[in-house]
């Protein structure tokens, strides 16, 4: 699965700055709203806040995925945001959230948004990978790392 297909490099921040788990939400549907596939951006945001108040998407080892089944898209997006300094983000590890993938998909998307998630989930599971994701510095380079790991 190619997951660059749901996302573009207009959609990735190797920047955040945001400093707390609302704003960074914020600040990632801000960056997925520049999608043509997302309708709502307010209605996003929001789904995205009450699937965080479910359990919390900060998975552990430095990396969280913020998503939702969704109204506010046409289409599954992903949007991308790395903080140098580390979020606060109620990760299971009780460690900072330096590595964002927020995921958008409509409501039918049943299959193909747990694919993607599974996907990245693979993926950020390694430590390399993850490595490579703090050093990378273009949009271009993560697109390749995210479509080419094994």
């Amino acid at each position: 699965m190619k997951l660059s297909k749901f996302c573009s490099e207009d959609l990735i921040t190797f920047e955040l700055k945001s400093t707390d788990k609302n704003s960074v939400l914020q600040e990632l549907v801000d960056l997925a709203a520049k999608s043509n596939l997302v309708k709502d951006a307010e209605e996003l945001v929001k789904d995205i806040q009450e699937r965080e108040e479910l359990v919390t998407t900060g998975v552990g080892y430095g990396v969280a995925f913020p998503h939702a089944k969704t109204k506010a898209t046409k289409g599954i997006v992903i949007g991308f945001g790395r903080s140098n300094a580390g979020i606060d983000f109620d990760a299971m590890d009780h460690k900072l959230v330096h590595l964002f993938f927020l995921i958008a998909a409509p409501e039918d998307a049943i299959g193909a948004h747990l694919n993607v998630m599974a996907r990245l989930s693979y993926i950020m599971k390694s430590e390399e990978n993850r490595e490579k994701m703090m050093k990378v510095t273009s949009p271009g380079e993560l697109l390749q790392i995210i479509d080419t790991v094994e």
